[in-house]
C-alpha cells in the first residue's frame, strides 16, 4: 500500500532485525523470520511499483566464518557461516540473491552493499541487544559514573573487528547511487560491494580506546566463558576504493562523537 501510494523512485533498504552476538544467538527464529519478511516484501513491492533503483544493506556476517582475510566479495557462499549469527546471515544472503535475480529476470536496477560493523548517532545501547561498540560505551560510562573498579568484557578480547562511522556509510550509499548500477556488479561476477574502512583492531584494543574516550580509570577484565564469535571480519574494500570513495572518519573521532551524542541523550 505504501509503495502504491508514494511511488518512490529510489529505495534504500536499511530496515532489519539486528543485534549483537547475544541477541543473534538467543532470538534465532525471530532473526531469520523477520529479516526474510522485511526484504521479501520491500524488494517485491519495489518491483511491482517500478522503483528505478534499490540498494539493499547486508552485513559482513554473510561471509564464511573462516574465509581468508580480508573478505573479498567473491567469498560469498564459499564455506560455512559462523553458528551464532547463521540465521541472520542466511536471511541477508537471501536478500542479496533476491536483488541479483530480480535484475537477471526483470532487469531491475537493484543491488546490495555490505557495510562493516556500524556505529554512531541513534545507535542501540541496550546491553541485551546491542553490538559490541555501543555496549562498551554504555558499560564504561556506567562504570565511570558508579566509580567501578573493573569492567568485564565478553570473550578473550582477541577477535579482530572493523568499524565504520554511520555518516561515512551514508556518504558511501549516496556515492554508489550516483555512480554504480546493478549490471556493474553482476556482469563482473559479484553479488554485492563491500563498504568499510579497510582497517581492524582487537576487541581488547577497542575496549581500551573506548575506556580512554569515556574517561574510565579502572581496569579491564575478560569473561572467557562467553563466546568470541568469528575470529576476524575485515572487509576487502579495494573495489569501492578504486571507484574513488574512502571513509573519512577516524575510529577514535567517531567514538568521541558517538559518546558525546550518548551523553546528551542520557541527560534528556
Amino acid at each position: 500500500s505504501f509503495f502504491q501510494l508514494e511511488k518512490p523512485e529510489i529505495v534504500i533498504v536499511a530496515a532489519a532485525k539486528v543485534g549483537g552476538i547475544l541477541a543473534n544467538n538467543k532470538y534465532r527464529a525471530q532473526f531469520i523470520y523477520e529479516n526474510l519478511m522485511i526484504e521479501a516484501n520491500i524488494i517485491h513491492a519495489a518491483y511491482q511499483n517500478n522503483v528505478e533503483k534499490l540498494i539493499f544493506l547486508g552485513s559482513s556476517c554473510i561471509y564464511p566464518k573462516l574465509a581468508p582475510q580480508p573478505l573479498k566479495e567473491e567469498y560469498l557462499l564459499s564455506d560455512y557461516l559462523e553458528n551464532t549469527n547463521e540465521p541472520y546471515a542466511i536471511a541477508k544472503i537471501a536478500g542479496i540473491k533476491m536483488c541479483e535475480n530480480y535484475y537477471r529476470q526483470y532487469d531491475c536496477n537493484y543491488y546490495s552493499v555490505m557495510p562493516t560493523n556500524l556505529f554512531g548517532f541513534f545507535d542501540n545501547f541496550n546491553l541485551d541487544t546491542s553490538h559490541v561498540l555501543p555496549a562498551l560505551i554504555r558499560k564504561f560510562h556506567e562504570a565511570k559514573i558508579n566509580s567501578s573498579e573493573r569492567v568485564i568484557i565478553w570473550g578473550t578480547g582477541t577477535p579482530k573487528r572493523e568499524f565504520l562511522f554511520v555518516d561515512d556509510l551514508a556518504e558511501a550509499i549516496v556515492f554508489l547511487l550516483e555512480n554504480v548500477n546493478a549490471g556493474d556488479l553482476y556482469e563482473n561476477g559479484i553479488s554485492q560491494i563491500n563498504i568499510g574502512r579497510g582497517e581492524d583492531l582487537t576487541i581488547a584494543e577497542l575496549a581500551e580506546m573506548i575506556s580512554e574516550v569515556v574517561g574510565f580509570k579502572g581496569k579491564l577484565g575478560y569473561d572467557i566463558t562467553k563466546p568470541d564469535g568469528t575470529p576476524r571480519k575485515l572487509l576487502d574494500v579495494s573495489r569501492i576504493h578504486k571507484l574513488r570513495w574512502k571513509a573519512r572518519t577516524e575510529l577514535k573521532t567517531g567514538i568521541a562523537k558517538t559518546y558525546e551524542w550518548y551523553l546528551k541523550q542520557s541527560k534528556s
